[in-house]
């Protein structure tokens, strides 16, 4: 039986676009019925798409991922996941950015040693980058707290031309939706100001 070349895609979130793995898969003559891809983080493998692929993986299918952390985050469930395919499915991977992890080239002991190692190193810095993040996030968040700021949006400002157009709308000079446009604020912060020059001047 003939060989299916399958793709796997992972970006994490709605936002951020496929189409650069995308277009590497079809250069590889992988069609896009074939590919197979999940809009979340890569924090486990319970994903939708990734399960499925699973499922319709044959002995003697080659699947194909851009990169290792596309494919996960996880050390040891990347590695598990790794040989779930290989040994117990028994299709063939390819990391297209890596060439030592590419199954298919490595079907001595010797290459299959090597690959392993590869999977593990990289794995495993995978797993490290998450961390890093994590912690430069936390740490960002821990400084911000000590100094005092609010996490979340900034306070809007009074500004001169707020000033001016507060102080002629109070005097019934101009109307509160010309005051807005002059401001040039919206509605809500508008009154929001209003309220606080009216606070600094009780």
């Amino acid at each position: 039986m003939e060989s299916r070349r399958m793709g796997y895609i992972r970006v994490s979130s709605k936002d951020q676009n496929e189409e650069r793995q995308m277009a590497a898969m079809k250069q590889y003559g992988i069609n896009e019925r074939d590919i197979f891809i999940d809009k979340v983080s890569g924090k486990d493998f319970q994903r939708e798409n990734y399960q499925l692929l699973k499922r319709v993986l044959r002995p003697g299918d080659i699947l194909y991922i851009h990169a290792l952390d596309r494919f996960g985050r996880n050390k040891n469930e990347i590695v598990e996941e790794w040989n779930d395919i290989t040994k117990n499915i028994q299709a063939d991977i390819v990391v297209l950015d890596m060439p030592l992890l590419d199954t298919t080239q490595y079907k001595d002991s010797m290459g299959t040693f090597i690959a392993d190692l590869v999977l593990q190193i990289l794995s495993w810095m995978a797993q490290e980058e998450r961390n890093r993040i994590r912690k430069r996030q936390r740490e960002g968040i821990d400084a911000a707290l000590k100094q005092g700021k609010a996490l979340g949006r900034p306070k809007t400002q009074i500004t001169d031309a707020f000033r001016e157009a507060y102080i002629e709308w109070k005097e019934g000079k101009i109307t509160a939706t010309r005051a807005m446009q002059q401001s040039q604020v919206k509605k809500t912060t508008f009154y929001k100001l209003a309220k606080q020059m009216e606070e600094n001047t009780t």
